[in-house]
């Protein structure tokens, strides 16, 4: 029985531009935590070594710092663990497996797959990798890799691969794109007995069987990603593939495309929301608000939604489709009269005619009821 933690997608380096300095530093220092996490998994778990199926790293022009506390993390990891280059961080004459910082502090027990030839890694166990060795290859040099394979009728045999597959990208003319086809005719001819993908950020099963698996990403990157933050547990009997998806991400990516807003309940339904999302300061919001509300119950949207920017670790709010109209009674309370009186009239006018000026006069009369009102 052979049973290890395969995880890929690390992009150590990594920045968001939408996060702040602070927020940055928290969401960095996540994806070296994951790194440790992994390691305590593997040991729990009974996991005799680890794959890391490309893009360790986010590019091959990361600062020596962060390559420095990538290393300082996996000291803490306690198997054997092998790296394949990615398309991120592939094995070029620039990459950051070569660096005088990587080679002088990595430890001994991190090795990288820099070629493709089957490695024996223990008893009856071989891993074959497919490291890239530029950017953009014309192809995914898995290919070669397999064709080059004979059936291993006594060893198992566990195949690392990183790119894009044809069953999830509609272009397939796209380089480094790799056939499941290819993956399937691999496994049934006994070449290989699991491929662990990298390069997917969901954990997603491929193909028909379960021999296939892109793990996913161990922290969340964007919100189109569908079940990031995992690691997986494989374990390959006589006969037989065994995975087991475990959660070692903190950050979420949570989006709402379209939030209706129209009333006061709407307005304290979205507050409540937002108040039961926990972890803030690791979460990161995006919204799409819709609707009609007058300015005096926008006012208070207004208000929680700053409070909300304050504790979130980004807090991202489209208002273009949220109508905002002034009702007689926003005003009438006010006491304005001559100019300012006229002044509410024609932005009134103006909001109703719609399109950019209709935009331009609402913001005005928002921020004339703010001031009236003495609100910062």
């Amino acid at each position: 029985m052979i049973r290890f933690l395969h995880t890929s997608d690390w992009q150590l380096g990594m920045t968001r531009h939408f996060l702040s300095d602070g927020a940055q530093e928290r969401y960095s220092q996540a994806r070296f935590d994951a790194i440790r996490t992994m390691g305590r998994v593997a040991k729990d778990e009974k996991c005799q070594f680890m794959l890391v199926c490309g893009d360790a790293f986010e590019s091959n022009q990361v600062d020596r710092k962060t390559v420095a506390r990538a290393l300082e993390a996996l000291k803490d990891v306690p198997v054997p663990v092998f790296i394949l280059p990615g398309n991120h961080d592939p094995l070029n004459a620039a990459s950051v497996y070569r660096s005088s910082t990587f080679m002088e502090r990595k430890p001994e027990h991190i090795q990288v797959m820099e070629a493709s030839a089957p490695m024996k890694i223990s008893e009856g166990v071989e891993l074959v990798g497919a490291p890239w060795m530029s950017k953009r290859p014309v192809a995914n040099p898995i290919d070669d890799v397999l064709a080059a394979l004979h059936p291993a009728s006594e060893i198992t045999r566990i195949c690392m691969a990183h790119g894009g597959v044809d069953l999830f990208t509609p272009d397939r003319e796209a380089p480094g794109l790799i056939m499941v086809e290819t993956l399937e005719r691999a496994i049934a001819e006994g070449k290989i007995h699991f491929v662990a993908l990298g390069d997917r950020h969901s954990l997603t099963k491929v193909g028909s069987g379960n021999r296939i698996w892109y793990c996913g990403t161990p922290e969340a990157t964007d919100f189109s990603e569908t079940e990031p933050g995992y690691a997986q547990i494989v374990e390959i009997g006589n006969d037989c593939v065994f995975t087991k998806p475990i959660q070692v991400g903190q950050w979420r990516f949570v989006e709402r495309n379209r939030v209706d807003l129209n009333t006061a309940e709407d307005i304290d339904v979205l507050q409540k929301s937002l108040e039961a999302i926990e972890r803030k300061d690791l979460t990161i919001v995006r919204l799409k608000l819709v609707g009609s509300l007058p300015l005096s119950l926008n006012d208070v949207l207004q208000n929680h939604l700053i409070a909300a920017k304050d504790v979130f670790g980004a807090f991202d709010v489209h208002e273009d489709e949220l109508l905002v109209l002034p009702e007689d009674t926003d005003f009438a309370d006010l006491g304005f009269s001559g100019f300012a009186d006229a002044t509410v009239k024609r932005l009134s006018e103006r909001i109703e005619v719609g399109g950019e000026e209709g935009i331009m006069a609402r913001d005005a009369l928002m921020l004339l009821l703010r001031l009236s009102r003495g609100v910062a």
